[in-house]
């Protein structure tokens, strides 16, 4: 094909982002995606007349969201569902101890106090942690601090473990002590019960998106970039790669020449997490009322220890719970039936005759994915927060990058993918533009 001025790769959120802003400032542009659908990480199933967000699922925090001015822009359906990340009670939460049994109100009560002193002494031993300690060490000096006999000082140390799990996917000795720096939400959280897709449908309208094109080799030089798909050679003065960490760094995908530094090394300390989810659908609802989620202490959770009442949601009894971390990596490649009924194996324990068998599961296996390799970044230990933005480095003048890993205020989300689209739109363009022109109507 004609040389183009711009090739973006991956149609991801970030990669629809940057092709919109660029094509509607008078680019031309091709986008190449590998997938047989746009989305990339953000993918919603419509099995059974049921909407699942296999990937992304929230907005995380409404104000002042660029994502949730597009949805608006777009007119897309959202839903009020805050739970405020892995916090011990922004929602009612229903407890169950080491035994089954489920914990008192004053039991209850009295453990959330608990977690909030360590995570007080958290927040002062980690900001004056130098990248290189683990979030761990930073937990166990925290702890330590308190004083406390050692079962009272297991259960927050378990609490802590899950929360570093769940909200990175990652095993608490591998992520960095600043890891869970950007942890905080603004706002309300929302999801989308027609399905996430939507958004990216609308970012694609009018874009010349070309669908399983794999992209092996980016080739860049001061006469501009060369992309080598199985499908023919692209060339244009610009190119933007917003595919995962997990393929950048994998040997499928080669950028020659290789990248330089700061990029190299911001690359180098991040990596792709493990991280999956199960959804199970049931005839009727058989667990906690009035409560948003089902948490279990003790070594019954080490896999299995949270649930997440999604019913009001999927409009069907619904329960999410995640394979995080070591789950995730332990049960890679089982049967989704064996994945199932693990799950299900501590659901009678807590229920007994009340428990129920599903109708329905779904599993996901972001880690078999070839175009993702996980389902999002984390920071190793030694990175530093700034590591997500020196990735997004202009190399030469005509290499971008951009993604969720991009992002340092808030990596690891949609809003950080489109922030960094934007990014990379306004650096080819070499002037800023508005990241509302990106849903501003025609």
């Amino acid at each position: 094909m004609d040389r183009v001025d711009t090739i973006v790769v991956g149609a991801g959120i970030a990669g629809l982002t940057a092709a919109r802003l660029l094509s509607r400032s008078g680019q031309r542009v091709v986008l190449l995606e590998a997938r047989d659908r746009i989305g990339g990480r953000v993918w919603s199933d419509r099995e059974g007349g049921v909407v699942t967000d296999l990937g992304a699922s929230w907005i995380h925090g409404v104000t002042d969201s660029p994502v949730a001015a597009a949805a608006a822009a777009f007119g897309l359906r959202t839903a009020e569902f805050t739970v405020g990340g892995y916090q011990p009670y922004s929602r009612p939460i229903a407890y169950y101890g080491p035994s089954g049994v489920r914990l008192t109100d004053d039991e209850v009560e009295r453990f959330v106090a608990d977690i909030d002193a360590v995570d007080a002494e958290l927040v002062r031993l980690v900001a004056d942690m130098a990248p290189g300690h683990s979030y761990a060490e930073a937990v166990e000096s925290a702890l330590g601090s308190q004083g406390w006999e050692a079962e009272r000082a297991e259960r927050v140390r378990e609490y802590l473990r899950h929360r570093t799990e769940e909200q990175y996917g990652v095993w608490i000795d591998e992520l960095d002590a600043h890891g869970l720096d950007d942890d905080s939400i603004d706002g309300d959280e929302v999801v989308f019960p027609d399905g996430y897709d939507a958004l990216a449908t609308h970012l694609a309208t009018g874009l010349d998106v070309r669908l399983e094109h794999v992209v092996t080799s980016v080739h860049w030089s001061a006469d501009g970039a060369e992309v080598i798909t199985d499908q023919g050679v692209f060339t244009a003065s610009r190119a933007v790669v917003t595919v995962p960490v997990g393929v950048l760094k994998s040997a499928e995908f080669v950028i020659e020449p290789p990248l330089p530094e700061p990029v190299a090394g911001a690359l180098a300390r991040l990596d792709m997490n493990a991280f999956e989810k199960v959804f199970l659908r049931f005839p009727s609802k058989f667990w906690d009322e009035d409560v948003y989620g089902i948490r279990q202490q003790g070594p019954g959770g080490v896999w299995w220890h949270s649930w997440y009442d999604l019913t009001a949601v999927h409009g069907v009894p619904t329960l999410l719970t995640f394979a995080a971390g070591p789950a995730a990596q332990e049960t890679r490649g089982w049967k989704r039936e064996k994945i199932v009924e693990s799950v299900l194996g501590e659901l009678r324990r807590l229920y007994g005759d009340r428990f129920e068998n599903p109708v329905g599961a779904h599993v996901t296996s972001w880690q078999d994915d070839p175009y993702s390799r996980g389902s999002y970044a984390y920071m190793t230990v030694g990175s530093a927060p700034e590591d997500h933005d020196l990735l997004a480095t202009p190399v030469g003048g005509v290499l971008h990058l951009a993604g969720e890993a991009t992002w340092t205020d808030d990596p690891a989300t949609v809003t950080a993918a489109l922030h960094s689209g934007h990014r990379a739109a306004c650096d080819v363009l070499g002037r800023p533009i508005p990241i509302a022109d990106a849903w501003a109507a025609d």
